[in-house]
């Protein structure tokens, strides 16, 4: 299907198409190309990627993709009325899970410097605005909903319990507004190349793949927050020893600062499984997915008491410096 389009506008032949980590892709010799599907993106967004991903090779990630220019010189390629990008990546590896902690503290370590103002893909110091935006949507239309009345055992639990994660999510804001009104932040503090939504297939399942299109610039402790929400949320009786185990990795490498702990606790606060559980159903066409995601918040309601502990001993369970960093808690998620 792409063969044709490799060869006319990257002059790229002799190999054949395969399919690899759900990418479409193609291997000619040692190199493998990923077929990237770049609709909606911008211009200045996809160059932004490209430079960051020649700064991180630069700095020895030599997991990073090049990203291809047509033979023209152009970003992307439009092709049969899609846009393209084309990755290219040397003996692609196998993908070893372990120690996921320091490598991804070794990516945060290159991606915070780059030599250029980041700005399309940035998210650093936008935490606030974006969880009271995503709140009032939801709350505008949970009361257009609340008037109609419950359409299904999905509306009804939605309906019961917005008023709990609204609260829960009052609270998140708060202590980012803490954080950032009493600590200054130090130079770990500063923006770095993090990802969309950080978890453990985040580079792969079988094939280490650093996909520059999962990125954005942000503080680490995005990553570090979701990747431990994710890790809660696949197993919340056994997470315990991994995430412990991750932080501790990581921390070899960076130390956190007061401030980055601060901002990683608000995070896992923020109730983002929720907010995306809700906003999946509501868009989505297919009754299939949408059973799936009635079991998914009934599930997210039944361990909302467990999540509260979880989220009440976080501090404890990864042996963060509370008393020298002088850490806050939240009194009423502690019983």
């Amino acid at each position: 299907m792409f063969e044709k389009m490799l060869r006319e506008r990257y002059g790229v032949k002799g190999g054949y198409e395969l399919e690899i980590e759900n990418y479409r892709a193609y291997k000619q010799e040692t190199s493998l190309y990923l077929i990237m599907n770049v609709n909606g993106r911008k211009e200045q967004e996809l160059s932004e990627l490209k430079n960051i991903s020649e700064q991180l090779r630069t700095f020895g990630d030599k997991e990073v993709p090049v990203l291809l220019a047509t033979n023209d010189g152009k970003t992307i390629s439009e092709w049969q009325g899609n846009n393209y990008c084309l990755l290219q990546y040397e003996n692609i590896k196998p993908l070893h899970a372990r120690k996921m902690g320091k490598k991804l503290a070794r990516f945060h370590f290159r991606g915070r410097h780059m030599p250029f103002p980041v700005e399309s893909i940035k998210r650093i110091g936008q935490w606030k605005e974006l969880w009271e935006k995503r709140l009032d949507q939801m709350e505008g239309f949970w009361n257009g909903k609340l008037n109609q009345g419950p359409e299904n055992e999905f509306e009804k639990m939605f309906f019961d319990s917005f008023p709990y994660y609204m609260g829960l999510t009052e609270n998140a804001v708060q202590y980012l507004i803490d954080t950032e009104l009493d600590i200054k932040p130090e130079a770990v503090d500063t923006g770095t190349v993090c990802h969309e939504r950080c978890n453990r297939q985040i580079w792969g399942r079988e094939q280490l793949i650093k996909n520059p299109y999962d990125w954005v610039f942000d503080h680490a402790s995005r990553d570090l927050a979701e990747y431990i929400r994710e890790r809660y949320f696949y197993n919340s009786q056994t997470y315990q020893p991994e995430i412990r185990k991750f932080m501790a990795e990581y921390q070899q490498v960076n130390r956190l600062s007061p401030f980055s702990w601060r901002l990683l606790f608000a995070r896992l606060m923020f109730p983002l499984h929720y907010f995306e559980c809700i906003e999946a159903y509501y868009i989505s066409t297919s009754e299939t997915e949408k059973r799936e995601l009635e079991e998914k918040l009934y599930k997210y309601l039944k361990q909302s008491s467990e999540q509260e502990q979880f989220l009440g001993r976080f501090y404890q369970l990864v042996e963060a410096p509370v008393r020298t960093y002088k850490l806050p808690t939240v009194k009423w998620l502690i019983k």
